[in-house]
């Protein structure tokens, strides 16, 4: 295995800048989400590090090997499309061995690798049934197999899960992670749903105009945004934003209506314009204590994992607090709120964390 390094990769088509000078690293053996809304450049970017389309400026490395003009054909990897690109008329065993019959390899050493592939994707069922017979996310599993079993050095994902119905969706995602992390292959994995990437990622490569607005962990991205966007892109729902009439700036210190305690932020507290903060990390309690600020529940809806989406107002500020289903609200009961500190996020004009 190897790292991919970006140097500086453009490319363009005319006018449109679709990928601007991105420099990142890809480790090897690791699992990279390019996330970001369509026409952002992710899978431009993809097709880049395949060899499919050719930098306008910029170089691609495989650890320290140029690979920038290297045929596709040369670079040792697999690729997995939205639509499953199978053999039909066959059975998924056949599938799965088809691709091998060209390395070379003994019969032995061959049907090892359908049965260890089909096992990790949970095949081994129906590797004697034809693939017509099967659904498409059953499909679309041998399609990741058929790569897999090659053992290509990098495989590339783009959005492969996107043309399947919601119940294959689900099924193939934990398939996905299950073989993810049992996998040496360096993973690309191209798509615009940030569940998919929280989900996937060792590390998420978060796309907006053809930049990288941040490359982190899902963790530490999710937690700590650099930016309004990625606050706003990740998370069901996005980060609250409290905008700059809300906030009350005394020497060095910023408070709001959302909170009581005065945060100190020194000189930084003159350029704040926005303030951020998670719907997970508005604590809201049925009964006043001290440090609490008061709020009105305006609406209720359920969440995942059976919580609760509550609306908030603090008067004309309006913010979405999440709260475990024992903490239900009815609508326009009193509630009273707490948020730390270290869970609030301020970002200044061109919405940059600060």
């Amino acid at each position: 295995m190897y790292d991919i390094i970006l140097k500086n990769v453009t490319k363009k088509f005319g006018n449109l800048t679709a990928v601007d000078d991105i420099s990142f690293t890809i480790p090897k053996s690791s699992v990279t989400v390019l996330l970001g809304p369509s026409g952002c450049g992710k899978t431009t970017l993809m097709r880049m590090i395949a060899g499919l389309d050719t930098p306008t400026s910029g170089q691609i490395f495989f650890d320290d090997v140029e690979a920038t003009r290297v045929p596709t054909k040369r670079r040792n990897i697999g690729m997995v499309f939205q639509y499953p690109v199978i053999y039909r008329g066959t059975s998924v065993r056949r599938n799965l061995e088809l691709p091998l019959l060209s390395e070379k390899l003994s019969k032995a050493e061959i049907t090892k690798r359908v049965d260890e592939v089909a096992e990790l994707l949970g095949l081994t069922d129906v590797l004697s049934r034809r693939v017509e017979e099967l659904d498409n996310g059953t499909r679309q599993k041998i399609a990741v197999g058929r790569e897999v079993a090659r053992q290509p050095k990098i495989i590339l994902f783009d959005e492969p899960i996107t043309n399947i119905d919601i119940t294959a969706k689900l099924e193939l995602k934990r398939s996905l992670k299950e073989l993810f992390s049992r996998l040496q292959q360096t993973i690309i994995y191209v798509t615009h749903d940030q569940t998919e990437a929280m989900t996937l990622a060792d590390q998420i490569a978060l796309m907006k105009d053809g930049l990288i607005i941040q490359c982190d962990s899902p963790k530490k991205i999710y937690e700590s945004p650099k930016t309004e966007f990625a606050g706003w892109f990740l998370g069901t729902p996005g980060m609250n934003f409290v905008p700059q009439e809300f906030l009350t700036v005394q020497d060095s210190s910023i408070t709001s209506p959302l909170f009581s305690q005065k945060i100190e932020l020194g000189a930084k507290s003159k350029i704040v314009k926005t303030l951020g903060v998670r719907a997970e990390a508005i604590s809201v309690s049925a009964q006043e204590v001290k440090g609490t600020v008061n709020a009105t529940v305006l609406r209720k809806s359920i969440g995942v994992g059976g919580q609760f989406l509550l609306d908030l107002a603090y008067g004309p500020l309006l913010v979405k607090a999440r709260v475990p289903h024992a903490l239900g609200r009815s609508i326009g009961e009193k509630v009273w709120t707490t948020i730390e500190s270290q869970s609030i996020t301020f970002f200044d004009e061109a919405g940059s964390a600060i």
